[in-house]
């Protein structure tokens, strides 16, 4: 169909469970050429990593400040990284689990409005705590609305965007974390300015930009339409069609070419929303390849990074003998290195495709530790060969961990897409939060070079491994249809195109 031609209304058909309709609305949507309607989904969308990036970075910087007397708040230094760090990573998981419910079962543009809302309101109650309890109380809602955010938008964000571009902005949106974690060491930097701000009101403030930078995101966010998918399996295919044409109008104004035809069409029994039951069975049962390789990939990348990131400021004080107060600088560097790796290497995942991408990745960075592990048990690393060596190793590393995202919003039925993006971001960020610290807080601080080089080789060795899974189970889903990757739970036998690959 082409941007002149009338666009072809969806067929239905009365069923005895519902609705029956045989639409071309989703090779609709995947052949469409890159346009500033893109943009402002990938704006509206994405940048909400860069604000969890900021969280978490500004929350370890200033707590220290946080336990100085005259901050106003009473509360150790030990409690904000430990007790409050812990809640942060609990709501998220929390919030994941949640979201990812009600997202599949409410639409993509409720959820990522409300789980918005919810940070916005969560931070800004954080930068007016008064007491440890408040503190602690607002960082696990804050947490419990940035977990919800990785639910509905990597839902949204893969069923809006084309099928040619979807690996490389997935990639490139999830290693924006890492574009928060620098601002966030910058910030904290020139909020703990005690020249310019009282002790009491930097570290208030940082928590009032992130609101700031969420009400900028929220007016953007406005503008994002729901996925037409989901309306169209939900029983409102009027409103997919209406909402996919506007689009198409835009898109086809913006490049000034007719629109390529859509040639595929699918057909599906509408239905108002999956059991967990089946969920679940989905998930683990009839997909079983697909969830051991999101397994692998999420516990793989979470105690890589928890071997270098966890302990790397202790390391670089014990070993080297560098001020607490410079740390910010190497972790700036190494964070600049996390974002460049999804930029940069993004694109092949949509050329040279996801298996050897993810599978390389993993591998690359995993070997690359093992050695940066025996050149610093030779002693032959200063802090900024070290730091160079770990910014190396991020490069690729980042670039693997995103695309376990990618991964698992790309490889399951869309009924069940947000669900399964919240079960493994969680298992993912358990394993980061709570069991990373608890294997590698005496290893990386015990100040005995063995210790840490095991650290490292445990982070190598679990990385290499997600690799190797990944080299044998991933799915080839570059370029390809979300309906021709996993084919949809409502889709009928009639369906053309819809093709399943374990």
């Amino acid at each position: 169909m082409t941007s002149a031609q009338p666009a072809q209304p969806v067929q239905s058909a009365q069923s005895e469970t519902g609705r029956t309709v045989t639409t071309d609305l989703p090779a609709r949507l995947d052949r469409l050429p890159w346009s500033r309607w893109h943009w402002t989904i990938v704006i509206g969308l994405g940048t909400v990593w860069i604000l969890d990036g900021l969280e978490v970075t500004v929350v370890g910087n200033i707590a220290g400040r946080l336990s100085e007397e005259g901050s106003g708040l009473a509360i150790s230094s030990a409690q904000v990284t430990g007790i409050a760090a812990a809640l942060y990573v609990a709501g998220a998981c929390a919030g994941a689990l949640f979201f990812g419910r009600m997202t599949d079962l409410f639409g993509r543009k409720k959820l990522f409005m409300v789980t918005l809302a919810v940070y916005l309101a969560a931070t800004a109650l954080t930068a007016v705590s008064f007491e440890a309890w408040w503190f602690f109380v607002f960082r696990f809602l804050t947490g419990f609305g940035i977990g919800g955010e990785y639910a509905a938008i990597n839902s949204a964000i893969d069923e809006l965007i084309p099928s040619h571009y979807r690996g490389r902005v997935d990639i490139v949106i999830n290693g924006s974390f890492w574009l928060g974690a620098i601002g966030g060491s910058l910030l904290s930097i020139l909020a703990l300015n005690e020249g310019l701000f009282p002790a009491n009101t930097g570290w208030r403030l940082t928590f009032a930009l992130g609101v700031v930078l969420g009400l900028v995101i929220l007016l953007v966010r406005r503008n994002v339409p729901e996925s037409p998918r989901w309306l169209l399996i939900h029983g409102r295919e009027e409103e997919a069609e209406r909402l996919v044409a506007e689009v198409e109008a835009k898109v086809a104004a913006d490049t000034g070419r007719p629109l390529p035809p859509a040639t595929q069409e699918i057909t599906i029994r509408q239905r108002t929303s999956i059991g967990f039951g089946t969920i679940a069975r989905t998930v683990l049962s009839t997909y079983r390849k697909r969830a051991a390789l999101g397994f692998s990939l999420f516990i793989g990348q979470a105690f890589l990074y928890n071997a270098i990131t966890f302990g790397f400021g202790a390391i670089l004080t014990t070993f080297y003998d560098v001020s607490t107060s410079d740390t910010g600088y190497y972790f700036a560097f190494i964070a600049a290195g996390n974002f460049l790796g999804p930029l940069l290497l993004g694109r092949l995942f949509d050329t040279v495709g996801r298996r050897v991408m993810i599978s390389s990745t993993y591998l690359l960075s995993g070997v690359l530790l093992f050695g940066t592990a025996w050149l610093f048990d030779r002693g032959s690393l200063s802090a900024t060969t070290l730091t160079v060596c770990w910014c190396v190793v991020l490069f690729f590393a980042s670039a693997g961990a995103s695309s376990a995202y990618l991964t698992v919003s790309e490889v399951f039925p869309m009924e069940t897409r947000a669900m399964a993006i919240a079960f493994f971001y969680a298992i993912g960020t358990a394993a980061g939060g709570i069991t990373g610290p608890l294997v590698f807080a005496d290893l990386t601080e015990s100040g005995v070079v063995g210790d840490t080089v095991l650290a490292f080789q445990i982070g190598a060795a679990l990385m290499c491994a997600a690799g190797l899974v990944a080299a044998a189970l991933a799915v080839r889903a570059e370029r390809r249809s979300l309906e021709d990757i996993a084919r949809p739970l409502s889709a009928t036998e009639a369906s053309a195109g819809a093709r399943t690959s374990a």
